[in-house]
């Protein structure tokens, strides 16, 4: 019964993602990119990876630092839209 369990669990992540090693291949890339983006608290900033589509949450200090993560995001291979929607700035 487990097994069975844990086979539809496999099966559902996969139908996910079409591209699950590019698609954290990709996460971890732009994770990177953000730490070593200046203005940019990359701590602040959750991001996940759906086929090649990259979905940024958190809150920066500002609309300056929102940009700079969007564009750190659009500049890594791969990837084919960011969304920020869930991305805001404090003031």
């Amino acid at each position: 019964m487990l097994g069975a369990a844990s086979a539809r669990a496999a099966d559902g992540s996969s139908a996910a993602s079409e591209q699950p090693g590019t698609d954290a291949w990709i996460t971890t890339k732009v994770k990177a990119e953000l730490a070593t983006t200046e203005g940019v608290r990359s701590m602040d900033i959750s991001v996940e990876t759906t086929n090649g589509v990259v979905a940024l949450t958190g809150v920066q200090p500002d609309d300056v630092a929102v940009k700079k993560a969007v564009a750190a995001a659009k500049s890594i291979k791969g990837v084919t839209k960011v969304d920020s929607s869930g991305l805001k700035s404090k003031s």
